[in-house]
């Protein structure tokens, strides 16, 4: 189980293919799942204990006999919900999966998030940083958009500037693993809310996580939640691995729409794509905007700043660990295509240097590696200031 704001993750693994049905009840709220031809003990003992206390969605889950050839799960539910379920073929440790997405009735609003922030700070919900309400802001923004679009932005940041920090991997997708045993998902998020702290306490920045536990996000639902809260900037949070133990160091990727600079770059891009086949994603949560966003719109503007975002990264790490490559490389990374949203993928260090490891355990270095990640966003910032907005955009 995968507890998260977002939503909660069951998955059952088994040898073979379980047959299943599921069934919302209500009064109280509860799921019921079937399983078909399975041992009772096993389910017993697999799921015992899995619930934790403090699960957004799921309070207690039962397993019993429901009839001589079927075991039920009943869920207990803290909120209404919308469950997906759906099966996964068997991939890497994996055998096959039966998984089932509790999601909240109610989308969790990471602008409301945004907006508590503002609010945690000593602000009032309803006024940005600069004293002006949302409304009077996002007014301001329409009657500059009717000006000139040659007219150039205001040579310095006038405005909260609202930057997505994207841990890599999660949940069942652990992504890379080094020799002493440190996940690369558990190593990403902790650089990623140390990164999120520093940019928080900037007066004119305010940062959001793609995920703030250890749970699976899909690629596209990665790339949808920059576009939610129409960020300025995406930054991707990664630790390489690859097989030679003394291959060491930091590297910044972004997108490429012409195939990879490098035979490196193009197995870094099919090794961060393959995380939907290993977290497994419901073709019913495929999110369609995303998709149909990426088919109309050119991304060679978002390539060129995003280039010039990763160049000013790199120079910054080069400060706290050798450079794996001196330049930005670019491959199809899937999680790299919001239009319009400069975006750059870093891998930290490589986990599977038993050094590296060692150091990306270190809360030392951790801070490190995040102060210079912040320092290469303002140095572009200070360059490539962003159009005037208003602070939280909404929902489209």
């Amino acid at each position: 189980m995968w507890p998260a704001q977002d939503y909660t993750r069951v998955t059952l693994e088994s040898g073979e293919p379980l047959k299943h049905s599921l069934l919302l009840l209500k009064d109280p709220a509860r799921l019921a799942l079937d399983l078909t031809d399975v041992d009772l003990s096993s389910v017993q003992q697999g799921l015992e204990g899995k619930v934790a206390p403090n699960d957004p969605h799921v309070a207690n889950m039962r397993v019993g006999r429901f009839k001589p050839d079927i075991v039920r799960v009943v869920l207990d539910l803290k909120t209404e919900v919308k469950p997906q379920i759906f099966t996964l073929p068997p991939i890497g440790n994996y055998g096959h999966r039966l998984v089932l997405d509790i999601h909240p009735l109610e989308p969790f609003d990471p602008i409301l998030t945004l907006l508590k922030k503002t609010e945690s700070d000593g602000q009032s919900p309803a006024k940005s940083q600069e004293g002006a309400s949302l409304e009077e802001r996002a007014a301001d923004s329409n009657r500059k958009q009717q000006k000139s679009a040659r007219e150039r932005p205001a040579p310095a940041v006038n405005r909260l500037v609202t930057i997505v920090i994207d841990p890599g991997h999660g949940g069942e997708d652990p992504g890379a693993r080094g020799r002493r045993g440190t996940y690369e998902k558990k190593v990403t998020l902790t650089i990623a809310r140390k990164l999120k702290a520093l940019i928080d306490a900037e007066p004119h920045m305010r940062a959001l996580l793609t995920r703030d536990g250890d749970f699976f996000i899909p690629l596209d639902e990665r790339v949808a939640k920059a576009l939610r809260v129409k960020a300025d900037l995406f930054v991707s949070i990664h630790a390489d691995a690859v097989k030679k133990p003394q291959v060491r160091g930091s590297s910044v990727f972004a997108l490429s729409e012409r195939g990879a600079t490098s035979k490196t770059a193009q197995l870094v891009a099919e090794r961060e794509n393959t995380a939907d086949l290993i977290g497994g994603v419901s073709l019913e949560g495929k999110d369609r905007y995303v998709k149909m966003t990426l088919a109309d719109l050119s991304l060679t503007a978002q390539i060129s700043d995003s280039l010039k975002l990763g160049r000013a990264v790199l120079g910054e790490l080069g400060g706290v660990n050798l450079l794996h490559k001196q330049n930005v490389e670019q491959a199809g990374f899937a999680v790299l295509k919001a239009p319009d949203i400069p975006s750059i993928l870093i891998e930290t260090a490589f986990i599977s240097n038993p050094d590296e490891e060692r150091r990306l355990n270190d809360t030392a270095y951790q801070e490190k590696v995040a102060r210079a990640i912040l320092r290469g966003i303002k140095g572009y910032v200070a360059k490539n200031p962003p159009l005037s907005r208003s602070t939280l955009a909404a929902l489209p």
